[in-house]
C-alpha cells in the first residue's frame, strides 16, 4: 500500500500539482443545496470536476429513518463515480468545497480513504482560501479528460448502526462525539431536523472548533492536543462521531486524522436517524 500523504494541502502547493497536471481537482460545493450545481457552472477553480452531495455522495432514502438525511452510496456505485473523474487507485486526488472547513469536501475524502485510497487531500480553507490567493478560475462544465479504472465492493473505515449504537451508548469504554453546535446538541433548537437534543452519553466538540479564523485547519499539535485531552487516552477504536446527518462528522474525523490520530468509527445516520426512530433524546448536557 502506498505512503499515507498528509490528508490537507496548502493553495500554493495544489496549484503547482495542478499546473504540473499531477492531481485530479474536485469541485464538492454544496453549501447553496440544489443550486450547488448552478454556482459550479458558473465559477469554479480551474479544472475542477464537480460532484454532488446529495446525488453522488449520498443514498438518499424517502424516510430519513432510514439511514438520515445522506446515507452512504455502495462502494461500488461511488467507485464506478471516481471512475467516470477520471480517478484510478493511484491518481492524486485534491477537493474542496465553499463550506467553513470542508463539510462535503470532508465527506468526499472519508469516501475515498474508505476504498484504501491514500492520495487523497483537502484543500485547507476551501474555494475562498483559493480565490483570496488569486488561483486561476473557469466556468461551464468540464469533464475527465478519460475515465479511470476502480473497483471496490466494501468500505475499508469503521462505521456503526443504529443498532450498535443501541448498545454503545450504554457502554463506558466509549465516548460518543457529537459535532453539531452547542445548542443543537443542548436541544435549545434544531433548524434542521424534527427534533432538538442529543444521543444519550454523547459529548458535544463542535466541527468548527477544529478551525482558526479564516477557515483553515488548527495545526495539527493543536488539535492532537485537543483531543487527546478530550478522550483521555481511550482507544480510538471505542470513539464514535457523528453529526446531523454523516457529513460534517467527517469534517471532525479529517482534524483528527491532521492530528495524527487514529481514525475514529463514523456513525453516518447520525442525529436525523437516531431523531426519527423512537430513541431515547437528552436536553441536557452529558459529560
Amino acid at each position: 500500500m502506498a505512503s499515507q500523504i498528509f490528508p490537507l494541502i496548502k493553495v500554493e502547493d495544489c496549484l503547482a500539482l495542478l499546473e504540473q497536471h499531477k492531481i485530479v481537482l474536485i469541485d464538492a460545493c454544496n453549501s447553496s443545496g440544489n443550486l450547488s450545481g448552478q454556482k459550479y457552472l458558473e465559477n469554479h477553480l480551474r479544472s475542477a470536476l464537480f460532484v454532488d452531495l446529495n446525488a453522488q455522495l449520498s443514498n438518499i432514502k424517502e424516510d430519513y429513518a432510514d439511514g438520515g438525511r445522506h446515507p452512504l452510496p455502495s462502494p461500488e456505485t461511488f467507485a464506478s463515480l471516481l471512475g467516470d473523474l477520471g480517478i484510478s487507485p493511484d491518481s492524486h486526488v485534491v477537493v474542496y468545497d465553499d463550506a467553513r472547513g470542508g463539510n462535503a469536501a470532508a465527506r468526499f475524502w472519508w469516501m475515498m480513504r474508505a476504498l484504501g485510497h491514500e492520495k487523497v487531500q483537502v484543500l485547507d480553507g476551501g474555494i475562498q482560501a483559493a480565490l483570496d490567493a488569486g488561483f486561476p478560475t473557469s466556468s461551464g462544465e468540464e469533464v475527465a479528460k478519460k475515465k479511470g479504472d476502480y473497483k471496490a465492493d466494501q468500505w475499508l473505515l469503521p462505521t456503526v448502526s443504529l443498532q450498535q449504537m443501541d448498545q454503545i451508548i450504554h457502554e463506558k469504554n466509549y465516548v460518543i462525539i457529537d459535532v453539531r453546535e452547542e445548542g443543537r446538541y443542548l436541544g435549545e433548537f434544531e433548524p434542521i431536523d424534527l427534533v432538538a437534543g442529543h444521543i444519550p452519553s454523547s459529548i458535544n466538540i463542535p466541527f468548527k472548533s477544529n478551525l482558526q479564523e479564516n477557515g483553515c485547519y488548527l495545526s495539527p499539535e493543536q488539535l492532537r492536543e485537543k483531543y487527546q485531552n478530550r478522550l483521555k487516552g481511550l482507544d480510538p477504536s471505542k470513539v464514535i462521531v457523528h453529526c446531523g446527518s454523516g457529513v460534517t462528522a467527517c469534517h471532525t474525523i479529517l482534524a483528527m486524522a491532521v492530528a495524527g490520530l487514529e481514525i475514529p468509527t463514523l456513525y453516518v445516520g447520525s442525529w436525523s436517524e437516531w431523531s426519527r426512530n423512537g430513541r431515547e433524546i437528552v436536553k441536557e448536557i452529558t459529560t
